[in-house]
């Protein structure tokens, strides 16, 4: 009873984080569809942070959604149809979120890190118009990495729930649902790895970029504030973040579908706070990092402000 009560504490707590995360990404999302409006184009940093955020805030709706399923409903409601439904829609807004985060790190690389090779060159003159490319591809690939996924969960639920005659059945489907198990991490893992590893690598490209650029400035010995030094750490603080969230992610993320936990288990309850975590986590860090998102919130306050103080004089 008392790890029912914990497990339904940790749920809770997740549902709220995701409440939070909504909150964050609707305040990005707004900030960055209001510039576009008014300067009446679509800058490269805009379009991702939109796409970002949109997926973001639809991925914790779902999250909260599939949290009260999980607390309210009856266990058959995992028997039905609609979890393949669920589990499909959950993991290609999850896969397309975890792109376009890493675009992010890519484009803040791109933009900052100060390289004179040729080819970076090329990325730093074209990357307005590959922006639009590099989202589709990533619906593309979210799409493609899900569909595996979900038919096998689909097909060794299927397995996993039809009653066995004799033991050697149920023998053989317990062999069938391990082989698939392994074949589920493939694919998620396929997944979540390729936009994890262009985040290593941009977080390590960017950190290069600003021991060579600090060297530099040692040695001209310039006393002045350097606004190229002061956006290298911005960006390093951006990316290094959504490198510690994405890390955490993936590893819970593999310890959910590795090992197979009780419904309201202590250590799927933790899982799932710690995941709903992380998006949250990310989304508070870019908007402490970038003043133009910390400017909105303090107009509506002033705005709100402004009238009550008006009617009380």
């Amino acid at each position: 009873m008392a790890s029912i009560s914990f497990a339904l504490v940790c749920l809770s707590i997740a549902i709220i984080e995701s409440m939070a995360g909504i909150l964050g990404n609707g305040i990005i999302l707004a900030t960055c569809s209001l510039s576009c409006i008014e300067s009446k184009t679509w800058p490269p940093y805009d379009m991702i942070m939109i796409s970002l955020t949109s997926s973001k805030i639809t991925l914790q709706c779902w999250i909260i959604l599939d949290l009260f399923f999980t607390i309210f409903c009856d266990p058959t409601y995992f028997e039905e149809n609609i979890f393949g439904i669920i589990k499909t829609v959950y993991l290609v807004l999850n896969y397309a979120s975890l792109w376009f985060g890493a675009w992010l790190s890519v484009f803040y690389c791109i933009k900052v890190a100060s390289f004179t090779q040729s080819f970076f060159i090329w990325l730093k003159q074209r990357i307005a118009r590959l922006v639009p490319w590099m989202l589709l591809t990533s619906w593309l690939f979210s799409i493609i990495a899900a569909i595996p996924f979900a038919w096998h969960v689909y097909r060794v639920h299927n397995n996993f729930t039809a009653p066995s005659p004799t033991e050697t059945n149920s023998t053989a489907m317990r062999t069938t649902r391990r082989d698939s198990l392994g074949v589920l991490i493939l694919l998620s893992n396929a997944g979540i790895c390729l936009p994890l590893i262009l985040s290593v690598v941009s977080s390590i490209l960017l950190i290069r970029s600003l021991w060579i650029h600090t060297r530099r400035m040692q040695n001209n010995a310039s006393g002045f504030r350097d606004p190229s030094l002061e956006a290298h750490i911005s960006a390093i603080k951006s990316v290094c973040s959504l490198l510690i969230f994405y890390v955490t992610y993936f590893i819970v993320f593999t310890l959910l579908l590795y090992i197979f936990f009780l419904r309201f288990s202590i250590e799927k309850s933790l899982c799932t706070a710690v995941m709903a975590a992380c998006p949250t986590g990310h989304t508070l860090v870019l908007i402490w990092s970038n003043p133009k998102f910390r400017e909105l919130p303090a107009r509506i306050l002033h705005h709100i402000n402004f009238p009550i103080r008006t009617m009380s004089l």
